[in-house]
């Protein structure tokens, strides 16, 4: 037969943890998540623009060789950009929504300018838009070649 040392009540109450203990650890995880959720806000929207601007340019980019190979801009469809890119630009990426939000539609002789590549309805804020604008032209939204329009934004590729 083994003898079991008794336990005292003070023992008993240093094998948890107190609710005073328990609080102190939730308040501080509370305080990083306060700390580290808007550094990960800004690293995703800083993501979603880069992939947004990337997407342009590959637009714009085909867009523009289509046009110099067959002399001509690619004709205006309903939405997204025209079967004719085919093998210019990947027409899927082009034919579903912006990282952005909204869709890419593809321009030609609407809105006071030659062709242009746009995305209607996009759901990122005018802010975003124009941190977008910084990224790709020269940050004002109502000059240069990334331009504000009703319902969308555009690139514009010739005036």
């Amino acid at each position: 037969m083994t003898l079991r040392p008794s336990l005292s009540r003070s023992t008993l109450r240093s094998r948890g943890f107190t609710l005073v203990e328990i609080m102190i650890v939730v308040v501080i995880i509370g305080v990083l998540a306060a700390i580290a959720i808007p550094g990960f806000q800004r690293i995703q929207t800083r993501s979603k623009i880069s992939a947004f601007a990337n997407d342009l340019r590959i637009g714009r980019d085909g867009i523009e060789t289509y046009a110099l190979e067959n002399g001509a801009w690619p004709p205006d469809g309903a939405s997204g950009v025209p079967f004719e890119v085919d093998g210019y630009v990947n027409r899927a990426t082009f034919n579903g929504n912006t990282p952005l939000g909204g869709t890419w539609d593809w321009d030609v002789g609407v809105f006071g300018y030659t062709a242009g590549l746009s995305v209607r309805n996009p759901t990122a804020d005018q802010a975003t838009m124009r941190l977008v604008d910084q990224h790709v032209d020269d940050g004002n939204l109502s000059t240069g070649n990334f331009r504000s329009r009703s319902g969308g934004y555009t690139y514009i590729l010739e005036f």
